[in-house]
């Protein structure tokens, strides 16, 4: 058998670290585990039923997902452990990347683990493409989505996509790549992912990036975008801290950050580029897209767990003067006052702002997964995204 004694091995040694330093799962050939890939060309994922249409000549690469329309990607007996997901549909259309959902479900629950925009499950916020290359995922030119985090199963998954979208996708193309017969671990921590979006935030609210979840798990990290809105599209977004709150934390978390781009492992400020375990893909405003992923630095939760990012903003006292209209002003970090151009004249100063922010948090947990009804419709997702041409 395939010795798992933890999910979270599985994780280290095939997501987060060079093949040498997992050289064992290379070399390991468990005889009681299978190597199997879903497709439009084997669908079941069944032995020997690959590649028939057309006489065996790549008959049936693809599909339309027209308009409405939901279709399953894998339908999976267990046990067994995804181990990564490539897909792809015509490059640029916002509404498609924004418009399609891919949900997964695991041991038959009616309740999607996971739930989110086809672009932002796959590492980047806001139906833009960019090429970059992390831990979990990856996009190589900026039109193919590739996901590497293991999805264990006991007895089934079930994957599908919908698309939400006014218009037909005329191409998509996938393939799932999975084992089964692996020896699980007796309790079980199941993938999680879920998107969402505030359009706009409210001042001094923070952000859930995941809403109190409750079960025993680890929180794996999340991408977030970010759009500056309003008189305060000139200042710097990015003075928010995170804040996880851990197993019975009420009013005060456990776990805090010191601010945004200090979360993706940067400072005094915020460019692009794309590491390892953090990045920043959408750069220089007025939209931002970043993500962190806790591999080497764990967060584990026993009974609850729940994220949240402040909606905290910064510009020095002179460009607030002249960029923000007074009726406008906005309200200090430093004792919530409201800036007063006589009082607060020199500076830097940190205030509280509203913005459009949305994340796709991901994590495993125990069953049952949290039940939180459908994401926002397609017409509030594609909303206000500032994409080229938008004003």
């Amino acid at each position: 058998m395939n010795k798992i004694p933890c999910l979270f091995a599985v994780l280290l040694l095939s997501a987060a670290y060079p093949p040498q330093l997992a050289a064992g799962e290379l070399f390991e050939v468990p005889a009681s585990v299978q190597t199997r890939w879903t497709s439009f060309e084997n669908p079941s994922g069944a032995k020997g039923l690959a590649g028939q249409a057309s006489q065996g000549r790549k008959g049936s690469p693809s599909r339309k997902i027209a308009a409405g329309e939901t279709v399953t990607l894998a339908r999976l007996n267990g046990p067994g452990v995804i181990r990564r997901i490539w897909l792809t549909i015509r490059p640029g259309n916002p509404d498609h990347l924004r418009g399609m959902l891919i949900r997964m479900f695991w041991e038959n629950q009616e309740v999607p683990s996971v739930e989110a925009p086809l672009q932002d499950f796959f590492g980047i916020p806001c139906a833009r493409q960019v090429s970059f290359e992390c831990c979990f995922f990856s996009n190589p030119e900026g039109r193919s989505f590739n996901c590497f985090i293991p999805m264990p199963f006991r007895t089934g998954a079930l994957i599908e996509v919908e698309n939400q979208s006014p218009g037909d996708c005329d191409l998509l193309f996938y393939d799932i790549d999975y084992t089964v017969g692996d020896d699980l671990p007796d309790e079980l921590c199941y993938f999680h992912a879920r998107y969402r979006r505030e359009n706009p935030t409210t001042p001094k609210k923070d952000f859930s990036i995941l809403p109190r979840t409750l079960g025993r798990g680890r929180y794996l990290g999340c991408n977030v975008g970010v759009r500056a809105i309003g008189d305060y599209k000139f200042s710097w977004f990015g003075e928010g801290e995170i804040k996880i709150y851990l197993d019975g934390d009420e009013d005060f978390p456990t776990l805090c950050g010191t601010g945004t781009e200090d979360l993706v492992g940067s400072a005094w400020g915020l460019g692009a580029f794309s590491h390892l375990y953090q990045g920043c893909l959408l750069a220089g405003g007025p939209v931002w897209g970043f993500y962190r992923y806790h591999v080497p630095d764990p967060i584990y939760f026993h009974r609850e767990i729940r994220v949240d990012l402040q909606q905290i903003a910064g510009a020095m006292a002179g460009e607030i003067i002249a960029r923000i209209k007074p009726e406008n002003y906005p309200e200090l970090t430093d004792g919530h006052q409201v800036f007063d151009p006589e009082r607060d004249k020199e500076g830097w100063h940190n205030f509280e702002v509203p913005q459009d922010v949305c994340a796709t948090a991901y994590w495993y947990q125990t069953l049952p997964s949290p039940d939180w009804g459908p994401v926002e419709s397609f017409d509030l997702r594609i909303k206000d995204l500032n994409l080229p041409g938008e004003k």
